[in-house]
């Protein structure tokens, strides 16, 4: 059996603390002293693991992106058709390790600022083209190739639309709701496509 490392260790509640530290203060007004107070450790401690508060702020986003695949691989290795996939990365978006007031509060911050830091970007241009590449390749079988567009670029803007919504406060934070409702979103844009054409 592998030994976890103390510096691993270390990152994990590093990045646990920021978390808690970018939720309660924001993510432009955060210091590496209030990460620090999370943790009861030291700024200068934070520094020597990551150098400076960007990295950290990156290495954070990693994190939730972390969650986020582990998330997809599991429910895509149990899904057996594209609609099982479909709702696979839905649920996945959901997830109660992910979707939570916190998560959403942070993940919304670090897009907000992804325009301005090219590291953030960059992760949130691979999450983007990800989440694309699956939706696009598991409606291929199931609508012509104009609607899966439509239907890609309509349950993305209706998932970030829920984390906004859950980041302001604006809605309670229910990850089993959340999933029955991303399905039922899916179902009626599938069933919309097969209705009559006049």
């Amino acid at each position: 059996m592998q030994r976890i490392k103390i510096r691993d260790i270390r990152n994990a509640e590093f990045i646990e603390a920021t978390l808690q530290a970018v939720h309660k203060h924001g993510l432009g007004a955060v210091t590496m002293s209030e990460v620090a107070q999370e943790t009861g450790a030291t700024a200068a401690s934070i520094n020597y693991y990551f150098g400076s508060k960007e990295r950290l702020m990156e290495a954070t986003m990693r994190h939730l992106l972390g969650l986020l695949r582990a998330a997809m691989v599991r429910n895509l290795n149990a899904a057996s058709s594209p609609l099982d996939r479909l709702y696979a990365t839905l649920d996945a978006n959901f997830d109660d390790h992910l979707f939570t007031a916190e998560k959403c509060s942070v993940w919304v911050q670090f897009w907000a600022a992804a325009p301005y830091a090219p590291a953030l970007a960059r992760l949130q241009r691979l999450n983007r083209a990800r989440a694309a590449s699956h939706l696009r390749h598991d409606l291929r079988p199931l609508v012509d190739r104009d609607q899966a567009a439509t239907i890609r670029q309509t349950l993305q803007s209706y998932m970030d639309g829920v984390w906004l919504n859950t980041a302001q406060n604006a809605l309670a934070v229910n990850p089993a709701l959340a999933r029955r409702d991303a399905r039922a979103v899916l179902d009626l844009l599938l069933a919309s496509d097969q209705s009559p054409r006049g």
